[in-house]
């Protein structure tokens, strides 16, 4: 949500209109409300089983039928939704698809080869994208995807949890991509001999003894902001942290993630562990936050190459 707002208000100060939508999710329409940006939402999200994915997805694309039928946008852009892909596809629209993993397979073989431009970052080896037949081309850009929000980020909400912060992410276990589970939350309450220990779940908004489980939205980006330390399995909120100088532990686990080792290679606060050895690790890390501004200053923008391809299909 945060990438297609910053894509969005790119495009309107160069003059085209936005319409951003999403699916009913627990994340992406309180973002939109916190980001003060009016969403149209498409469809819903339902991982529980293959079916209801395939379901949902075929509701959705009608849905996207229903509603730009007959006013049909110039451009779809996204961050890999098959739906949206599909639809500006049947009806002759190009398509711009952003890239931040190599392991999302099932989408990739889904949007990847019928979009007109790709937007990776450079970390992510361009041979990796091509095996999914790639057709269109493919745009390379230094840097990572939030990079596209936080050069610009600040503290938006400032938060009371105590001190020394660690902030732990919820593995992403109804993804697609994930063949593994790894529960946190027992790691979490380990980590809670080292400081206050912030566990943001995905799905379930429920109380966890000895964590703090807030009911309702957080900033991810100003929460791990004021973190004294990160925990996760490598996401957005990983790099997020990484960006503001947080360090950041990401659990080993059989997902390649290039784009993290990029940031690591580029001196960036992210650390790798075995589930095991994080506890150790984590005593050596709290608090120890960088100064990273000077490493900001070599890493790209994606959103501007974004609307630079946009420009392209207006002149052509």
């Amino acid at each position: 949500m945060r990438y297609g707002v910053a894509i969005a208000r790119s495009l309107r100060k160069r003059g085209n209109e936005v319409i951003i939508t999403t699916r009913k999710h627990p994340d992406t329409i309180p973002l939109a409300e916190f980001l003060k940006e009016e969403v149209t939402v498409v469809g819903k999200y339902n991982p529980e089983s293959l079916y209801t994915r395939l379901r949902e997805g075929i509701r959705r694309q009608l849905s996207f039928c229903k509603i730009f039928g007959k006013n049909i946008p110039d451009v779809a852009i996204s961050h890999g939704s098959v739906d949206q892909c599909r639809v500006a596809f049947g009806m002759g629209k190009p398509i711009i698809t952003t890239v931040d993993t190599s392991y999302a397979e099932a989408v990739h073989r889904l949007t990847l080869p019928i979009s007109n431009y790709i937007v990776a970052s450079k970390a992510i080896p361009e041979e990796t994208l091509r095996m999914y037949n790639v057709k269109g081309k493919i745009v390379g850009f230094n840097g990572v995807d939030e990079m596209a929000w936080i050069r610009s980020q600040k503290a938006a909400v400032e938060y009371d949890f105590g001190k020394p912060l660690i902030v732990v992410r919820q593995f992403e276990e109804k993804a697609t991509y994930a063949q593994e589970r790894t529960n946190l939350t027992e790691l979490a309450k380990r980590l809670t001999r080292y400081g206050k220990v912030v566990f943001l779940s995905r799905y379930h908004r429920k109380t966890i003894k000895d964590l703090i489980t807030p009911a309702g939205f957080v900033d991810s980006a100003s929460l791990v902001a004021q973190a004294d330390l990160f925990v996760g399995v490598g996401g957005t909120i990983t790099r997020e942290a990484a960006l503001q100088g947080t360090p950041a532990i990401i659990i080993k686990t059989s997902l390649v993630q290039p784009v993290n080792d990029f940031l690591i290679e580029k001196g960036f606060p992210i650390f790798k562990a075995r589930i095991s050895d994080v506890p150790k690790l984590a005593e050596k890390l709290v608090g120890k936050k960088e100064d990273v501004k000077p490493l900001l200053k070599n890493l790209e923008d994606p959103v501007n190459t974004i609307a630079d391809i946009v420009e392209r299909f207006e002149n052509n």
